[in-house]
């Protein structure tokens, strides 16, 4: 099996080399490794470094963020026809040498993909790292929820970005996030039935270091969501727009039933005319939104099948001999 080992990176000039030194040469069931980095505008000596320390280097001297960067990473991915893709940080936060385990689940067929969890000890408890900003830790919990609860499966941790893929969840991934991929990427492949195991891993935050990703708290919770409410309603609009609508129609209904039933006892519609007005507003407004639920669900069906083309493609090209 063929195995590559990304790392997106930006001036990470003091920690690349070592990275790339750590990684394990020989992996059970690996006959041919790559270590690849992939540069995101570094101004600092990141890219001399890591071709010096033999990895295979790519850069154009532009930030385009890591939702792109990923993106270039899986078509990487399958130009090189990779079996297995690793992606790890470059700063060592997270310890190559724990590489294997993340690639022995789908070399023994287990998984399709394979994520670090950082919040759970090998004791099962759940735990805060050491170091982490605790706002940074109860987003990555509300977020974990919200993906477990969209996905109707248990994840503690969604936004880690130490992970191995197969060429199936390679495929599968289509990512259109302009921010970051890491939520949309979990959220994409719960969705689509891949077999996903966690690993707890541990991870080190370093003292007044700054977030390379998150340059700002706010921006990155609102992108974050803004990520997670989209491809919610791209592969569960039914669900989606179900629920959106469910309030106004449940207000709307108690308001004009108990207008109604006013009525019927005084023949009046006084005093709560204004209210009957209101119910049959929100009446409407939940019926229209269901409404759209079933339009998306049509266009829905056309992005299944857009996506099933696509995987096709990908799964043409990574297999091609």
């Amino acid at each position: 099996m063929k195995l590559l080992i990304f790392s997106i990176c930006k001036n990470e000039e003091t920690t690349i080399a070592e990275l790339i030194k750590r990684i394990p040469k020989k992996i059970d069931g690996i006959k041919e490794l790559k270590v690849v980095i992939i540069d995101d505008g570094s101004t600092d000596k990141t890219v001399e470094i890591a071709k010096k320390a033999g990895a295979t280097v790519f850069y154009d001297g532009v930030q385009k963020r890591l939702a792109s960067r990923f993106r270039q990473a899986l078509e990487i991915a399958i130009k090189e026809k990779a079996d297995i893709m690793v992606n790890i940080d470059g700063d060592l936060q997270f310890n190559p040498e724990d590489i294997p385990n993340f690639v022995a689940p789908i070399v023994k067929n287990e998984a399709d993909f394979v994520a670090a969890d950082r919040f759970t000890g090998i004791d099962g408890k759940k735990r805060k790292p050491n170091n982490m900003p605790s706002v940074k830790y109860y987003g990555n919990m509300i977020g974990a929820f919200i993906v477990s609860s969209l996905t109707g499966q248990k994840f503690n941790d969604v936004t880690c970005g130490f992970r191995a893929y197969n060429r199936e969840a390679i495929v599968k991934l289509n990512i259109n996030g302009d921010f970051t991929y890491t939520q949309e990427s979990f959220q994409v492949l719960a969705l689509k039935k891949v077999r996903i195991k966690t690993i707890p891993t541990y991870v080190k935050y370093f003292k007044d270091r700054k977030s390379r990703v998150v340059s700002s708290i706010p921006k990155f919770i609102w992108s974050s969501a803004l990520n997670i409410i989209r491809s919610y309603r791209d592969f569960a609009p039914l669900r989606f727009f179900g629920l959106l609508g469910l309030l106004p129609f449940i207000l709307g209904f108690a308001s004009s039933m108990f207008v109604l039933i006013h009525w019927l006892n005084t023949g009046s519609f006084s005093p709560y005319k204004f209210l009957g007005f209101v119910g049959v507003y929100l009446l409407s407004i939940g019926l229209l939104i269901w409404f759209l639920g079933l339009v998306a669900d049509m266009l829905s069906r056309m992005l299944n099948n857009q996506e099933k083309i696509i995987e096709l493609i990908k799964k043409s090209d990574i297999n091609s001999d």
